[in-house]
């Protein structure tokens, strides 16, 4: 686990050398193409923590919905959401997977909080190596002392109506757009990081076509300090791509499920349909992961 860690932090300190990603965050550089020059660095950390037995599962519904981006509609993927390297995962397992990986990786678009940017140098060398579209998320301003609200709110519509006019740029353009509908990483003692963010109805909305994504396996832990703090460890990692569904149809379902039920805030409503379904996809991939590293398990002790 030392081991580990430490080429975690030496890994860390390399990306930081190389970045150039910009720190503060302004409605000029709101899209910020990934780092060629990082993403190795990323790759090796991937590498180096995933057990045999990883991969994606569903690769098919990600070439369908790569297809689509291609003929021109909009397309989103909504990941779960447990550390930072969540996205790292996911773009190395896909383009080792069979078939159009390559395409699928390079066509991710990210939508980031521009906490990854601002606050953690480190953080934002490794989230350079993706190309991302940078937003003030709204919950950013909850809490804020007023004289500083007074500069930060004006600078919050800025930027997301950059990003906004950014997004609506590229996401036509053959690209795959992922969000963590859940806003922020899972954090076991705090059940409200798996509720999902009340604003991903409005992508929702104004796409066409979406999956869900769920993520089973840890090899980065977060920790209550520091996200610095977090640690690494070995774990067979699989990803499940559920299958296309129409954003339109997905979202009247939803809302109609809501006026039934008497439920006033159907723009919730429809993104606690999308947690509950990663949350039913997470469940039923947990109980196949346990059977992989089971058997990995039996092959270790056989072989000694």
């Amino acid at each position: 686990m030392e081991t580990l860690t430490s080429m975690f932090k030496e890994h860390t300190q390399k990306a930081l050398s190389l970045s150039k990603v910009s720190v503060v965050i302004t409605e000029d550089n709101v899209y910020q193409e990934g780092d060629k020059n990082i993403l190795p660095l990323l790759d090796d950390m991937v590498d180096t923590l995933i057990l045999p037995g990883s991969g994606v599962d569903g690769m098919e519904n990600l070439e369908d919905l790569m297809t689509k981006a291609e003929s021109g509609k909009s397309c989103l993927l909504l990941l779960e959401h447990y550390s930072n390297m969540d996205l790292s995962i996911f773009s190395l397992l896909v383009r080792r997977a069979k078939g159009r990986g390559d395409d699928i990786a390079n066509s991710l678009i990210a939508i980031a909080g521009m906490k990854l940017n601002e606050d953690n140098p480190e953080v934002a060398a490794y989230a350079s190596a993706y190309t991302r579209i940078v937003i003030y998320p709204s919950r950013a301003l909850h809490g804020m002392d007023e004289e500083i609200k007074k500069i930060e709110v004006p600078r919050s519509i800025g930027i997301n109506r950059a990003a906004m006019k950014a997004l609506e740029n590229y996401k036509t353009k053959g690209r795959l757009v992922l969000i963590f509908p859940s806003g922020t990483r899972y954090r076991s003692w705090d059940p409200k990081t798996k509720k999902g963010v009340r604003e991903i109805d409005s992508y929702i909305r104004s796409f066409d076509y979406m999956c869900c994504v769920a993520i089973n396996g840890k090899v980065l832990h977060v920790q209550q300090s520091d996200m610095m703090n977090d640690f690494v460890g070995n774990d067979i990692v699989r990803i499940t791509v559920g299958q296309v569904m129409r954003c339109d149809e997905f979202r009247a379902k939803a809302r109609a499920e809501a006026r039934e039920a008497g439920i006033e805030d159907k723009k919730q409503f429809s993104v606690d349909a999308i947690m509950a379904e990663l949350e039913k996809m997470h469940n039923t991939a947990e109980e196949k992961r346990q059977k992989l590293i089971q058997e990995l398990q039996e092959k270790k002790n056989d072989n000694n």
